[in-house]
């Protein structure tokens, strides 16, 4: 495999679509690794988008794809993974935001609401809009800082100077939902 391939999954939900998203992909010349599954026979999305989510965390694979019946379960748990951005897109402008503004690394789709032509937009968008940086950078940073926090099983929220007026900090719904 190289630094390019890009590794995609599904749960039965997603596996029509990830044919149509394969064949798209190798016609391209893009390299594949494809972690199942491989039929329409009921699986449990879970276990697959771990298998991308952990290659993506890890730094084995940079970018990946992930696909359900809504993109939304696939999104849930890839997100578990310490450096994952995975983003649910149904439109195309999406595809390219969710790159330009977070250089999201895993794509999710959902392969019962996208359409094939929409859902192969969406892919070309994600696969040639860069990230941006500057400004989003300090989001990222944000991101990566809470990730830290919260891994470790501690609170995360956000510097005091973050409130316009901190004076209308309500401090007892941040401490509820911090604990």
């Amino acid at each position: 495999m190289t630094d390019e391939t890009i590794w995609i999954g599904n749960d039965h939900g997603g596996y029509e679509l990830k044919q149509k998203i394969v064949r798209y992909l190798e016609e391209r010349g893009i390299p594949v690794c494809d972690v199942g599954s491989d039929s329409t026979e009921i699986v449990r999305y879970p276990h697959m988008a771990v298998r991308v989510a952990s290659a993506v965390s890890r730094g084995r694979a940079k970018r990946g794809i992930l696909i359900c019946s809504t993109g939304i379960g696939m999104s849930i748990i890839a997100n578990r993974f310490r450096g994952v951005r995975a983003s649910v897109c149904t439109s195309t402008y999406m595809g390219k935001m969710t790159r330009a503004h977070n250089d999201s690394n895993i794509l999710c789709l959902g392969g019962k609401i996208t359409g094939e032509f929409e859902a192969l937009d969406i892919l070309e968008a994600w696969l040639n809009t860069p990230y941006e940086g500057g400004r989003h950078d300090i989001s990222l940073g944000l991101i990566t800082e809470a990730e830290a926090e919260l891994s470790a099983d501690r609170a995360w929220e956000p510097p005091a100077e973050f409130f316009v007026d901190p004076a209308h900090r309500q401090e007892s719904e941040v401490a509820d939902v911090a604990d």
